[in-house]
């Protein structure tokens, strides 16, 4: 399993993108805003995803 870095987008729960702005020992912290519709979704700006729970799609970390 590659855990994402900062900078990282990745792709959690059916769809939902996010960049990640911390690395966990267990999990990720993810800003959602940059996702097109973020503000139709009615979510949190952050959460919190397990290493588990996500696909990175872009590499390009910060």
């Amino acid at each position: 399993m590659k855990i994402a870095e900062v900078g990282n987008i990745i792709e959690f729960k059916d769809g939902l993108q996010g960049i990640v702005e911390k690395v966990n020992e267990n999990s990720v912290i993810v800003d959602l805003t940059i996702m097109e519709n973020f503000h139709d979704l009615e979510m949190e700006e952050k959460t919190v995803v397990n290493h588990k729970r996500y696909k990175i799609l872009n590499n390009d970390a910060l």
